[in-house]
């Protein structure tokens, strides 16, 4: 046994001692609250420290900068006494080189964790995108929980494609957007000197689809009554930003966040900032009539509710809680399309939804989720009706309209603030049916001529001659 005398100092030296497991479990415990060190005859500053609670660990003392340093190898018995030998004899060669493991040890302490990486990504890169709110709530809800604690340093290019594997589960498209977003983290992180290399790059995406999903004109009277008839104060700014992003076919975010000044009542134009556009250009927005008349209207109804509070009207044309503007509809927008849903399948008795939501219907239409219970029970599958549609869709279906109307590409682009033609280009097939009316048009008057019907052969010949 290994005696440490009573009060012995913790640089204490038993001669000739090597450190190995029979050696350093015959070492005696020090005082209460005291603690010992005993080290090794053959590596210089190798040994053993003991706790008078039993606890036992490696450290090696050594030089570095003028200043004495003690580096910590590793608890006994996790770390063995000849694997902790060995690991010595390593740490020394390395001091002789000059190496500090201590100073080594500290940086990689302090070297940044992806949640540091995410914190610098939102305070200094994010406010430039639009989409920075957005990146702020995807890297709470998904990132953060798999890759915030780890080092920015020792992220792996096989982790990164794992999680992108696990959100293609549930979200392939959305996973596609994250892997997109950790790009740009960690490209900005080597321009930051976090790290050498990206591990987000070379990760293969998810096959996306364009949606292509527009609102019938049927489909968009059904909405605007259900927003008519259950629009309550409380939503009244909701059903307004709806409204209105089907009058401009407007971005849901350039609209949310659009304030007064940046409206020409006067002229009917809303001019949208560089700061708030996907394109980073200014966009002039000639208003409709109708559009026009909605914000009148909500100017004069905000004046008036200010007053009345004695209060500063809010500069946003959508306010939302506090001094805010709205940040999401979702709430409203999923009520509002599930009452029109059930008001389309109403409209329609014939059908089998139609005749399920006529057995509900008492003084009221039923709600979506009773018609949707009463069809499981006699087990009926409904169609979608308007679920499937999302707040950026009223854009499609603004667009879908003009080419409708026969309105150029062009024209369409300038509407939506497009400066790809490409982009405006997957409108194009809309152009079918106002070009079939107008080939039909060709057809009826040759088929009249065909037919020898006069009435028909004189229009086409004042056609002509005209």
């Amino acid at each position: 046994m290994i005696w440490c005398p009573v009060g012995a100092p913790e640089d204490f030296m038993v001669d000739k001692v090597w450190l190995d497991k029979k050696a350093i479990e015959a070492i005696t415990l020090p005082d209460e609250g005291k603690r010992i060190t005993v080290w090794d005859t053959e590596i210089p500053g190798f040994g053993v420290r003991v706790t008078s609670t039993g606890a036992k660990s490696f450290i090696l003392s050594y030089w570095s900068s003028r200043s004495k340093k003690r580096f910590k190898i590793g608890d006994y018995p996790t770390w063995s006494a000849s694997a902790a030998r060995a690991e010595a004899i390593k740490l020394r060669k390395d001091i002789d080189r000059g190496e500090d493991p201590m100073a080594e040890r500290q940086d990689e302490r302090q070297a940044p964790t992806f949640k540091d990486l995410a914190d610098e990504y939102l305070r200094d890169h994010a406010p430039k995108k639009r989409t920075g709110e957005h990146d702020r709530q995807t890297l709470d809800r998904h990132i953060l929980r798999r890759f915030g604690g780890q080092k920015v340093a020792d992220i792996t290019h096989r982790q990164v494609e794992i999680y992108h594997r696990d959100r293609s589960q549930d979200a392939p498209t959305q996973a596609n957007r994250e892997i997109a977003l950790l790009s740009k983290m960690f490209a900005l992180a080597i321009k930051w000197g976090y790290r050498p290399d990206n591990p987000a790059k070379g990760i293969e995406r998810n096959p996306e689809n364009k949606r292509e999903r527009y609102l019938s004109t049927e489909e968009i009277s059904h909405l605007l009554d259900a927003m008519n008839k259950h629009t309550v104060a409380a939503s009244r700014h909701c059903a307004n930003l709806i409204r209105f992003l089907l009058l401009t076919g407007a971005r849901r975010g350039e609209t949310m966040s659009a304030t007064w000044d940046q409206v020409d009542l006067e002229t009917g134009v809303w001019i949208k900032p560089s700061s708030h556009t996907k394109q980073k250009k200014t966009h002039r927005v000639p208003l409709s009539a109708p559009a026009l008349a909605l914000l009148v209207d909500m100017k004069a109804k905000a004046d008036a509710e200010a007053k009345k509070a004695n209060e500063e009207p809010s500069k946003f044309l959508f306010p939302g809680r506090g001094k805010d503007h709205i940040t999401s509809p979702k709430k409203y927008w999923e009520m509002i399309r599930e009452r029109a849903t059930v008001s389309l399948w109403a409209s329609k008795p014939e059908t089998t939804a139609g005749k399920l939501v006529a057995e509900l219907t008492i003084d009221d239409l039923p709600e979506h989720r009773k018609v949707v219970a009463w069809a499981q029970i006699k087990g009926v599958e409904l169609p979608a009706g308007i679920t499937d549609v999302n707040v950026h869709d009223l854009r499609h279906s603004y667009a879908s309209i003009l080419a409708s109307s026969g309105l150029s590409l062009p024209i369409i682009g300038q509407l939506l603030g497009h400066t790809q033609t490409q982009t405006t280009a997957r409108y194009a097939h809309l152009f079918d049916d106002p070009l079939r009316e107008a080939t039909n048009r060709v057809g009826s008057l040759l088929d009249g001529l065909a037919s020898g019907r006069s009435a028909e052969v004189t229009q086409l010949k004042g056609g002509r001659n005209g």
